[in-house]
């Protein structure tokens, strides 16, 4: 009896696992993404973190803990408030990746040449590379 029970919260704790990753299509993340990015919210970007990311940033470079990551990019956003994103170009790799090149500009008009890269995991899609290169 406590075998069925338990089969039966396992299968009732995966419904929202299974839900997400259906969620997760590689174009509609790349829109979302740009959407969190235009409106310098890490929280809407700490949505399609995987367990870490590489971040390249003016002030923070290296492999960070989702957790982590949300924290440094709330700092970089609250640092280059943005005025404007634009998708330059995308692309998918042969591994099935998909990478973005845009153009972020602050509040005081600092341009940056920006990249993300997003990648399958288990069939799932995570960002897992985010870089901001000032020009």
């Amino acid at each position: 009896m406590k075998a069925k029970y338990f089969l039966l919260f396992v299968l009732m704790s995966s419904i929202p696992v299974l839900l997400q990753a259906d969620d997760r299509h590689p174009d509609q993340m790349v829109k979302d993404i740009g959407d969190a990015i235009s409106k310098g919210s890490a929280r809407d970007l700490a949505r399609f973190f995987g367990q870490n990311v590489d971040l390249y940033l003016p002030r923070a470079e290296g492999t960070f803990s989702k957790s982590h990551s949300e924290v440094i990019m709330r700092d970089f956003f609250s640092r280059n408030a943005p005025r404007s994103y634009s998708l330059i170009t995308k692309g998918t790799s042969g591994d099935g990746s998909v990478y973005v090149i845009g153009r972020y500009v602050t509040r005081d008009g600092q341009r940056y040449r920006s990249y993300f890269l997003i990648k399958s995991v288990s069939q799932s899609y995570y960002l897992h590379h985010i870089q901001f290169d000032l020009q």
